[in-house]
């Protein structure tokens, strides 16, 4: 949610400026409502979940991350969280958007996920990135949705040595079955799954300045989608020929 002096303010491109306030104090956190439904939904559409991450420390609401093997059909592994739907959302009123949320990492079938690997950040920072953004609506009274930017910090700082990510896009995912999207609870929530896709600077920039549609065509006409390359190129840089 904007601050009241942010609100309305958009840029160049369009996209609407939200601005956080302060992170709120330590909270007791809630109880894993439906660790069990997701874990189902999780292994009903991307396959057996091979180990959860489960938080030992949590503030507010309990993150655990599932962790789902490459396959022969798909080879990428995928991390899902769980958690982030125990509390709604402050949206905008009157907004047609997802209250309650979860969000999805792709990785390479090379990636490192095994506790020893975990003490080196190169390795860690798509599941710190994605166990941050989880916490971060219900930390700062605020929301994520489609197309939303959030920056490592202010100015921007890279995730891990050996990339120079900085920042990331809530998207739907596009490697994902149809029917993983949407996990239906009961009568009143409905949990959306988006995907985390880390950003250059440049690229956050690209969008606020031409807007969401023009960094997503831009993405898609190399061929990059929601799995995550530390290295991948940057298609806010002139050299690409975009401009």
């Amino acid at each position: 949610m904007s601050s009241k002096s942010d609100e309305g303010a958009v840029s160049r491109g369009g996209s609407l400026l939200l601005r956080h306030g302060e992170e709120d104090s330590w909270k007791v956190p809630l109880g894993e409502e439906c660790i069990e439904e997701i874990s189902n939904h999780i292994e009903a559409h991307l396959g057996p979940v091979e180990t959860v991450f489960h938080e030992i420390a949590s503030d507010t609401v309990h993150v655990d991350v599932h962790f789902v093997k490459p396959t022969e059909h798909f080879p990428f592994a995928r991390l899902v969280t769980s958690g982030m739907s125990d509390l709604p959302m402050p949206v905008p009123e009157g907004a047609d958007v997802p209250r309650y949320t979860e969000l999805l990492v792709t990785l390479p079938k090379s990636w490192r996920l095994d506790q020893a690997s975990f003490k080196d950040e190169s390795w860690y920072w798509p599941v710190r990135l994605i166990k941050t953004l989880a916490r971060f609506p219900h930390k700062h009274a605020t929301w994520l949705g489609w197309g939303h930017t959030i920056p490592n910090g202010d100015p921007p700082a890279p995730y891990a040595p050996g990339t120079s990510l900085c920042g990331a896009i809530i998207l739907p995912s596009i490697t994902v079955p149809d029917g993983f999207h949407e996990l239906q609870i009961d009568k009143d929530k409905k949990i959306t799954f988006y995907s985390v896709l880390p950003l250059y600077e440049e690229e956050m920039q690209l969008k606020l300045n031409a807007g969401s549609g023009r960094l997503l065509d831009r993405l898609d006409r190399v061929g990059i989608n929601d799995i995550i390359d530390p290295k991948r190129r940057n298609v806010a840089k002139r050299r690409f020929g975009f401009f």
